[in-house]
């Protein structure tokens, strides 16, 4: 009998494929946006609790962003990039202090012009996702 673990992602893998095929992308695209959807709204949820808690648009990323990076570097390493080499945990902490720095600055320039850091930090969701997956396919999980 096939075990839960192996079932979901058994499961998981013909969603992607069966995905994948309908809206013409590629295999990897389409996990990546799957897994960054769990990701980006564990993310999301930890930052708008810090913000909820009274951190300000400085802290509340970082805080989400540390965490965020350590769940999410199992998630896409191991499933979207299927690498399990913990080495490259450094260079996923660079690409996402990069990615930190442009949520800062765009929560900066967003609450400046009159979005509430909630708003702000949900439109700067999808471009900040896009950096991420890109500077990992290129920096980190390149082969």
């Amino acid at each position: 009998m096939m075990n839960f673990r192996l079932w979901i992602a058994t499961l998981f893998k013909k969603v992607v494929q069966i995905t994948a095929r309908i809206l013409h992308l590629p295999e990897q695209f389409v996990c990546f946006l799957y897994i960054g959807t769990l990701n980006t709204a564990f993310a999301y949820c930890l930052y708008v609790f810090f913000v909820w808690i009274g951190f300000n648009y400085i802290f509340a990323p970082l805080c989400s962003t540390v965490l965020g990076v350590l769940f999410n570097f199992k998630t896409i390493g191991g499933i979207v990039f299927q690498s399990h080499n913990n080495a490259l945990l450094g260079k996923f902490f660079g690409v996402y202090g990069v990615v930190y720095l442009c949520n800062v600055a765009g929560l900066k320039i967003l609450s400046s012009v009159g979005f509430n850091l909630y708003i702000a930090g949900a439109i700067l969701v999808l471009p900040l996702a896009m950096l991420g997956f890109i500077l990992n396919k290129k920096l980190v999980f390149h082969k």
